[in-house]
């Protein structure tokens, strides 16, 4: 599929065929062009769990959905994703390599950092992860955990304390999907959101 294609069909697919599981080489093939994202000093201070199996993947259901179901159908139709990736990040790692030499820094100081790259690296190995799967005729859909659920999927599945999970994709060949209500917004205007030059004021002369 040529890459402007790609983008043209990318959207979040909340609905996936449960009769048809992704093939390990495809798995395979996503994470590993996740790994070609770039990182900050490349630290690649990420690192994802996959979970294919149906009792893996009951699990991470089961401690991340609302007890209450209030997600309603649009979760339903994401519990038939064959595949799920949980990515996380990893700041010590950041920390750690700009300490070193190369870099300048004596100390791991927190506060030299103006945005958290450590989540912003593994945000873009997802989205490389997402368009693979569109490219290879699958839906995806990436979403983030509820705040007050992610020591829970760190109990469940091992995860050391050095690992915050920033998102999840969940991967699979579309099924009964709908498109979201939120679509209806559409696309910004191009001349709100892009400024070349310097960034004009509204009635600014």
């Amino acid at each position: 599929m040529e890459f402007d294609e790609v983008i043209r069909r990318r959207r979040m697919v909340r609905g996936y065929d449960p009769d048809r599981p992704v093939p390990a080489e495809l798995v395979d093939k996503i994470v590993r062009h996740g790994l070609r994202a770039p990182s900050a000093g490349f630290s690649q201070g990420w690192s994802f769990l996959v979970l294919t199996e149906p009792a893996d993947r009951d699990l991470f259901w089961s401690v991340t959905a609302a007890e209450d179901g209030a997600a309603g159908g649009w979760l339903r139709r994401m519990r038939t994703a064959p595949l799920i990736i949980v990515a996380f990040s990893n700041k010590s790692v950041y920390l750690d390599r700009y300490a070193e030499s190369d870099k300048g820094w004596t100390d791991r100081d927190e506060s030299r950092w103006p945005v958290p790259y450590w989540d912003i690296d593994a945000g873009f190995a997802s989205l490389l992860m997402h368009l693979t799967a569109v490219n290879e005729g699958l839906g995806s859909c990436f979403f983030g955990l509820p705040a007050d659920r992610l020591d829970a999927v760190e109990q469940a599945f091992g995860v050391p304390a050095e690992f915050t999970p920033i998102g999840v994709l969940t991967v699979g060949y579309r099924g009964d999907d709908k498109r979201s209500p939120s679509l209806k917004r559409g696309h910004r205007p191009v001349e709100d959101v892009v400024h070349h030059g310097r960034w004009t004021s509204v009635g600014e002369v």
